[in-house]
């Protein structure tokens, strides 16, 4: 059977931890932050986990995880 392959765009946008849980950047933080209040930039800083039903979706994707 051949390798699967790993979609690029996960690879780019997904981290695993080491207890298997899925880390991503948060949305709406790359342009055109004037129209938002400083209270939604600063609570949508650094890194968040996925959800476990998003996670399993992530996975399939990435068949032997991600380095």
């Amino acid at each position: 059977m051949p390798k699967l392959k790993t979609k690029s765009g996960v690879k780019k946008r997904f981290k695993i931890t080491a207890t298997g849980k899925v880390k991503h950047g948060v949305a709406g933080k790359r342009h055109r932050l004037i129209s938002h209040n400083a209270k939604y930039i600063r609570q949508n800083r650094g890194t968040t986990v996925l959800s476990e039903c998003d996670a399993r979706t992530v996975k399939k994707w990435a068949p032997y995880g991600l380095d």
